[in-house]
């Protein structure tokens, strides 16, 4: 059969997309990045906030008008979504021949060729299975020169507005040695940036045992020759030590670059949220950061808009991202559902209030943003090309280590000519709120 994939959401759901393709290929069957051309096809789906659900939904509903194109044609429901929704989810969608949970990628070639024995939907506990199954084969989508590294499934914490714990089960790391297995196997395919991905990375290891931590999980790959940029997303405030700051200030091949989402800044949220940290230790922690990597670039998520969020409270938010400067910032208004603890918060925000303080703090940081990007005016870094530049009068596109694909900016580059995947050494001649221009040296 004639598959095509469309995988929404995070990386790590891009990794579950990965593996089901991989054994769609095993199984003999085709990819398609045509849906015309398809036989069936697969959404892998998000559902961690309100506009992820209503995406996935869209998506399900136009792939449903695909499926009555013509007969014989398959529609599976994948992921998160039919995790969180179950019958309800599966009542309302009849179009969809097959529900799979996050615990059942391994029954994708069933389910597309229709082996399942009758049963529609499988939504076992996420928590059963292997956190990665180590026998499959992984058909890598992103550039050959990149991939993403899914280091552990699952997370432990109980934030009142995350719904990955019911999703993905507790936090659980992958062996240290399956990780390096699949990280030389990348390197040896030509992968030159590995990006570790995990709903919290800083926790690998803390359920191994003594001396499998995150950061001796880093100084094994940065051993790698072949792999030049390791880069570490997701990182909780509270498991971020000074032994993974150390390590990552120790070794050239580990991108200086810390994604530490904080959501917000005011005590008295943060408390409503269920986090385990106040705004004094995380403070502490980015100086720490700054004092031990001079040439750190933090990046961080914020949410606005949660219930009891105060103007104070979001003042407050302001003045923090005044003080720190964060490189990159990304953000994302509270959404609301009947089956998060939140849910039963007390003065709620309205939609009116979220969007008006959302724009206001994205104005700021793009301000900043830009500010920030000055300073490598007139200087010269080292860029991962990645290809050509589309609707720009610059010829090449790329990424310095200080930006992570997809979520931050880019480098426009003018002159000199440099295949995908290599690394070139670039002026640095004007810059935006978000992206660099420069010259091919």
């Amino acid at each position: 059969m004639n598959i095509h994939l469309i995988s929404l959401g995070c990386p790590r759901n891009l990794v579950d997309s990965e593996i089901m393709l991989g054994r769609l290929l095993e199984a003999g069957h085709t990819i398609t990045s045509d849906e015309s051309e398809a036989d069936c096809v697969v959404v892998n789906t998000c559902s961690f906030i309100r506009p992820a659900v209503d995406e996935s939904i869209d998506i399900i509903l136009e792939m449903a008008k695909w499926k009555q194109g013509a007969g014989g044609r398959r529609l599976i429901v994948a992921g998160c979504l039919p995790q969180r929704y179950g019958t309800d989810l599966v009542i309302s969608l009849p179009e969809a021949d097959v529900f799979l949970g996050t615990g059942a990628f391994d029954r994708i070639t069933q389910a597309v060729q229709g082996s399942l024995n009758g049963r529609r939907v499988l939504l076992p506990r996420p928590d059963c299975g292997p956190v990665f199954d180590e026998t499959a084969t992984r058909f890598n989508t992103t550039h050959t020169y990149m991939a993403y590294l899914r280091i552990a499934e699952g997370c432990s914490g109980r934030c009142t507005y995350c719904i990955i714990p019911k999703l993905r089960g507790p936090h659980r790391s992958r062996p240290m040695e399956d990780v390096l297995s699949e990280a030389r196997a990348l390197a040896e395919a030509g992968v030159k940036e590995l990006i570790l991905v995990a709903q919290n990375t800083a926790a690998y290891g803390q359920d191994l045992g003594r001396g499998y931590g995150l950061e001796h999980l880093l100084n094994e790959l940065a051993e790698i020759s072949e792999i030049v940029w390791v880069r570490v997303l997701y990182s909780n405030p509270d498991y971020v030590t000074n032994s993974i700051i150390e390590t990552i200030a120790n070794h050239d091949r580990l991108c200086s670059y810390f994604d530490i989402p904080i959501q917000h800044t005011s005590e008295s949220i943060l408390r409503r949220m269920a986090r385990s940290h106040n705004v004094t230790d995380i403070m502490e922690l980015f100086e720490r950061i700054r004092e031990e990597v001079p040439d750190a670039v933090l990046r961080t998520t914020l949410m606005v808009g949660f219930p009891g969020e105060t103007e104070y409270d979001f003042k407050g938010m302001l003045d923090f991202i005044e003080k720190v400067r964060f490189d990159h910032m990304g953000a994302f208004m509270y959404s609301d559902e009947k089956d998060l603890p939140s849910n039963r918060l007390k003065d709620h925000v309205t939609e009116e209030v979220k969007q008006e303080r959302f724009d206001r703090l994205m104005t700021r940081q793009a301000e900043l943003s830009r500010e920030n990007n000055q300073r490598y005016l007139g200087k010269i870094i080292r860029v991962l090309v990645e290809g050509a530049a589309e609707d720009t009068r610059e010829r090449l596109i790329g990424r310095a280590s200080f930006q992570a694909p997809e979520i931050d900016g880019v480098v426009y580059l003018n002159g000199g000519e440099a295949e995908p995947g290599s690394f070139v050494n670039v002026r640095i001649t004007a810059a935006r709120e978000y992206d660099l221009i420069g010259v091919v040296i």
